[in-house]
């Protein structure tokens, strides 16, 4: 059998000093859970295409990439599955609240360090926190520590 991780991104939003979260469905843990906009990177779709697209899909915010803050690997108790982050931080540029959120994503919302904390036993994994965390302490790498190269 072949081991495959599954490859994923995420973004940090802040504003005013909170996080732009999302409250969501988790079929594995059958409950509401907090995370980060995230989700899967898609075929022929760069790292950052995908931070972008899964920010808009699930929070219906624009954003800009504005740097990497690292890479994650997780393996999720739950489900077993091992999951590649990379977690970007970005600019929020617009927001279009008539804009459908993808199926099970119940809202997106804002919310402090100190908030997040108090819903600990809420959040999707302990990424949320630890990406939040070495962001607020300034780890920052530029976007261009990232080489996707065309297989054309």
């Amino acid at each position: 059998m072949r081991w495959t991780p599954h490859v994923t991104v995420a973004t940090i939003i802040e504003q005013d000093g909170k996080f732009l979260c999302v409250e969501e469905q988790s079929l594995s843990l059958g409950q509401l859970v907090i995370n980060q906009p995230a989700g899967h990177v898609e075929a022929n779709e760069t790292f950052v295409e995908a931070a972008i697209r899964e920010t808009l899909e699930e929070t219906g915010w624009r954003v800009t990439p504005t740097e990497l803050v690292g890479i994650y690997v997780y393996t999720a108790p739950a489900n077993g599955v091992t999951y590649h982050r990379y977690c970007f931080a970005a600019r929020a540029e617009s927001n279009d609240p008539e804009l459908p959120l993808d199926t099970g994503i119940e809202r997106a919302l804002w919310l402090s360090r100190e908030e997040l904390e108090q819903r600990r036993v809420c959040l999707r994994s302990p990424m949320v926190t630890r990406c939040i965390d070495d962001y607020l302490s300034g780890i920052r790498f530029p976007l261009s520590v990232i080489v996707e190269e065309d297989a054309q």
